[in-house]
């Protein structure tokens, strides 16, 4: 498991968004073999999907042949109610892209037969050949989508009652009374989500920051739902420094001094995006010598030209992507409003 600090949730979106973006490029998906991404609801990734749009207005990603799969819907609420996770999918994220709508999964809380509802949804994830990339989020409980305290780690999709302290939290979204929030969702299972062949989980806020020290100091519990990721071989979270107030110090520089070896002694070229090697280290002076010889070329200006050209490029993009994002917040104030009000809310 790989745990990412950053600064502030500003940041760890970014991170993450780019991680998104990248995995998605990278898979160059088809047609006939679509990137298939499992997406949360809820206060964590909603930078995360403004910053997707972002990429998407600035040409950066294509979600054409991306199929995603939600992790939860209420039962019982209107599709078109502005609570329900439908409305909130698309509000955040589907409207503003290119995403076809027949590639779009969301649990169906007013099925006829809730159960066959959700027998439908896993077979439909396995007929895709499974979810490649599972992006989730946590509440201060540490449940991961609906997966309450003391569900099972072998939970497939399902309908499931929710926590008071649940029920508590996402009444601001109702008006603050506590009657109008329904009281069952359907929900992926645990296992749903670590079937993913990657799963990388949001957590951030000073609020989720004992969940954090139990999924990643403490052993895999029932009780805190998020800690089966201990036993994913390719479990990724990505915090911020509010959320690690929990962790021990040495906790927290163990994870940093990793991330340090693999950008600044294996360095980045390196690695994949999963940190995974790209090339046979066993060599490794044989690569340190070949780093100095770069550095003393560039120092030579022999790269001077190629490096200006890879600066320009980089700029443009970036460039570009905060145009994007400055034409989205002026075209939709309204949007950015509500979103900024969800910030702080557990998903």
């Amino acid at each position: 498991m790989r745990l990412i600090v950053r600064q502030d949730h500003e940041e760890v979106a970014s991170y993450v968004a780019y991680y998104v973006k990248e995995r998605i490029n990278q898979f160059q998906p088809t047609q006939e073999r679509p990137f298939v991404l499992g997406l949360a609801t809820g206060s964590s990734p909603i930078l995360v999907y403004h910053k997707l749009v972002d990429f998407y207005a600035a040409g950066q990603v294509s979600f054409e042949h991306v199929v995603t799969f939600n992790t939860d819907e209420y039962v019982g609420l209107p599709k078109d109610h502005p609570q329900s996770y439908h409305t909130f999918m698309w509000n955040h994220l589907f409207k503003h892209v290119n995403i076809k709508k027949a590639n779009v999964h969301i649990l169906d809380g007013n099925a006829s037969n809730l159960d066959e509802e959700c027998r439908k949804f896993e077979a439909e994830i396995a007929k895709l050949g499974g979810i490649e990339l599972f992006l989730g989020g946590i509440g201060p409980d540490g449940h991961i989508a609906f997966n309450e305290p003391g569900s099972s780690l072998t939970s497939r999709t399902r309908v499931k009652t929710l926590a008071y302290e649940t029920i508590i939290a996402n009444a601001r979204f109702f008006g603050g009374d506590i009657s109008r929030v329904p009281k069952l969702a359907l929900t992926v299972g645990v296992a749903t989500v670590m079937d993913a062949r990657e799963v990388m989980v949001v957590i951030t806020g000073a609020h989720k920051s004992l969940a954090l020290a139990k999924c990643v100091e403490e052993g895999v519990n029932h009780m805190w739902t998020v800690s089966a990721i201990q036993m994913h071989p390719k479990g990724l979270i990505v915090c911020d420094e509010d959320a690690t107030l929990e962790l021990h110090v040495k906790t927290v520089k163990y994870f940093k001094s990793i991330e340090h070896v693999h950008h600044s002694i294996i360095g980045p070229h390196n690695l994949g995006l999963q940190g995974n090697l790209l090339r046979n280290m066993v060599d490794t002076n044989q690569a340190a010598k070949r780093r100095r010889r770069l550095m003393l070329q560039s120092l030579l200006n022999n790269d001077d030209e190629k490096s200006e050209e890879e600066d320009e490029e980089k700029k443009a993009a970036a460039a570009a992507v905060e145009e994007a994002g400055k034409k989205r917040k002026r075209s939709n104030s309204t949007y950015w409003e509500e979103t900024s009000a969800a910030l702080d809310v557990n998903p």
